[in-house]
C-alpha cells in the first residue's frame, strides 16, 4: 500500500505558518509596532517642546536640560550626561525594534510600487495617501534617526552653546532640515493611523485635521528652534565655552 502523502502536506503547512505570516504572530507584530510607534510619537512631540525651550531665551533651555539630566538630584547642579546618553540608547533600540516590524508591509518589488501608483492615481484616498508618505518618511528616518541617536551616544553635551557649536560649527543643521520634516510627519500621521486602526476615536476627519494642525505647528516651532540655535551659534567662537546663568 502506497504511503498517504497527507501528513507531509500538513508539516508542510505548519512550517509555512511560522513567522510574522501566521495570525497570531501577525497580530503580535502589529501590537508592537503599534505601541513602539506611539511611544515614539509621543517622544517627538516632548521632544520638539523640549528643544523649542530655547526660543525663550538661554537660561530657558539651560534648566530644562538640567531638569531633564537630573540637575535637582546633582551636588553641582549640573546634571548627569550619562542619562542623556542611556536614554538616547534605549531610544535607538525602539526604532530598530518599530523599523523591523513596519518593514513587514514595505513594497519590496516592482511590481508592487506599480500597483500602489496605480492605486494613488485611480484612487487618490486620504488615508492611503498618508499610507504612502508613511513608507517615505519611514525610509528616511531608518538612516537618519540613527545618525542624531549616536551623534548624541557619542557626545551627550546638550546647552545652549554646546547645541549650538553642534548644529552650526558641527554642520549638524544639514541633517536637522531632512530630519526634522520626516521625524513630524512619520510621527503625528502614525499616531493618526494607530487610533484609527485600533479604534481609539470616532470623530475620523476631525481627527485628520488636529493631526495636519499639529504637524504645521510642530515645524513651526521645530524650525524656529533650529534657526535660533544657527543664530547663536554664528556668535560663538572657537573654541565653544559652555553657557552657564548669571547669578
Amino acid at each position: 500500500m502506497a504511503n498517504n502523502p497527507l501528513p507531509a502536506k500538513v508539516d508542510l503547512g505548519a512550517s509555512a505558518a511560522k513567522g510574522f505570516s501566521h495570525p497570531i504572530w501577525a497580530a503580535r507584530a502589529d501590537r508592537l509596532q503599534s505601541a513602539s510607534g506611539v511611544l515614539l510619537g509621543l517622544f517627538i512631540i516632548m521632544h520638539l517642546h523640549f528643544e523649542s525651550s530655547i526660543l525663550l531665551g538661554k537660561e530657558a533651555f539651560y534648566y530644562v536640560v538640567q531638569f531633564l539630566e537630573g540637575g535637582i538630584f546633582s551636588e553641582t547642579g549640573h546634571g548627569y550626561p550619562i542619562l542623556t546618553q542611556v536614554f538616547s540608547a534605549f531610544m535607538l533600540v525602539v526604532v530598530m525594534i518599530h523599523a523591523v516590524f513596519a518593514l513587514r508591509r514595505f513594497p519590496t518589488q516592482i511590481g508592487q510600487w506599480r500597483a500602489l501608483r496605480q492605486q494613488l492615481h485611480f484612487l487618490p484616498h486620504e488615508d492611503t495617501k498618508i499610507w504612502f508618505w508613511q513608507m517615505v518618511t519611514g525610509f528616511l528616518l531608518f538612516f537618519l534617526a540613527p545618525v542624531h541617536l549616536f551623534t548624541m551616544i557619542m557626545n551627550p553635551e546638550i546647552g545652549p552653546h554646546l547645541s549650538a557649536e553642534r548644529v552650526y560649527h558641527d554642520n549638524a543643521w544639514i541633517l536637522y532640515v531632512f530630519l526634522l520634516p520626516a521625524v513630524v510627519v512619520h510621527a503625528i500621521f502614525g499616531l493618526y493611523r494607530v487610533c484609527v486602526k485600533w479604534g481609539l476615536v470616532q470623530q475620523r476627519f476631525a481627527l485628520l485635521k488636529f493631526a495636519k494642525v499639529l504637524v504645521v505647528y510642530l515645524m513651526i516651532i521645530g524650525i524656529a528652534s533650529l534657526v535660533t540655535y544657527i543664530v547663536i551659534g554664528r556668535t560663538l567662537e572657537l573654541p565653544i565655552i559652555p553657557f552657564v546663568p548669571t547669578l
